[in-house]
């Protein structure tokens, strides 16, 4: 716990090294603490189960999501089975997020089914970096799943400086068609709309009871200006706190900076109590 509040890191990743581009490292190496990448990960750029456990655990995180990601023109392959040892090592305190790409997996329901057998907690997925759109009639079968598995669908809505990316497919509005064809599945915003769609992604979240804002690699002493057109006093209750670890100074160093924005009511649904409602079988031990 931090401060007294349940504090759940809703995105978290944790790739093996060698299946990434060299930009991710970069990226990690810039925005990350200094030498997080050598206690997190051993010298074949394997995750260390034990030292992750650790660091997380200093930082006061009950629950850490970690995210994979299959998007070969962008970051790489990081795959959802590098996740497993980590999430066996501890898995009151892991649980790996779902992903898959239209371009690459086929039946795409059966695999992710398979990924929510392995005990995801929900699929995100990433058009920015996959090079396609989410209001693809080939992804309608994975959001099936999710309905019937009672899993949230996570999206990257906000833009990407690596290269490959393809910044027009995170517009929020890709999802309209998916919120009126699947009404009872909850969409979380990854990153907040974050570049170019604050407004829309917090419309979308205020208007929607089923659609959700997200913090990760927002900073936080900046939300009140991306979000003031809606009121961050309003949207704090759609509000999922999340890093994009490793390129954080730390998961408790943005907590706390969240905390002391939003609402005081509303603290410990923005910290942890919205994803335990939202996310497939979390659970505090």
């Amino acid at each position: 716990m931090l401060d007294g509040h349940v504090l759940v890191d809703a995105h978290v990743h944790l790739p093996v090294l060698s299946t990434l581009s060299s930009s991710w490292i970069d990226w990690a190496r810039q925005f990350g603490p200094d030498g997080v990448l050598e206690r997190a990960w051993d010298g074949e750029g394997i995750p260390r189960p034990a030292a992750v456990d650790e660091l997380f655990a200093e930082q006061g995180v009950d629950i850490a999501i970690l995210f994979c990601e299959y998007s070969p023109k962008a970051t790489g392959m990081q795959l959802f089975d590098d996740l497993l040892p980590v999430v066996e090592h501890n898995p009151a305190r892991f649980r790996p997020m779902a992903n898959v790409n239209p371009h690459l997996h086929h039946p795409i329901g059966d695999e992710v089914r398979r990924q929510l057998g392995h005990g995801a907690a929900g699929l995100k997925l990433h058009p920015v970096h996959g090079g396609f759109t989410c209001d693809d009639p080939m992804l309608y079968p994975a959001y099936q799943v999710l309905v019937e598995e009672g899993a949230p669908l996570v999206v990257h809505c906000g833009t990407s400086t690596f290269a490959g990316s393809s910044n027009q497919y995170a517009d929020p509005s890709h999802l309209l068609a998916v919120t009126r064809d699947f009404p009872e599945l909850d969409i979380v915003l990854a990153h907040g709309g974050r570049g170019w769609w604050y407004e829309q992604a917090a419309f979308m979240a205020m208007s929607n009871p089923r659609v959700w804002i997200e913090l990760s690699g927002l900073p936080p002493k900046r939300l009140p200006q991306y979000y003031a057109a809606a009121g961050l006093e309003r949207l704090a209750k759609k509000m999922i706190f999340a890093t994009d670890w490793p390129g954080v100074p730390g998961a408790d160093v943005n907590a706390r900076a969240v905390a002391d924005l939003v609402p005081e009511a509303d603290v410990a649904a923005v910290l942890g109590g919205n994803a335990l409602r939202l996310y497939r079988g979390l659970e505090v031990q």
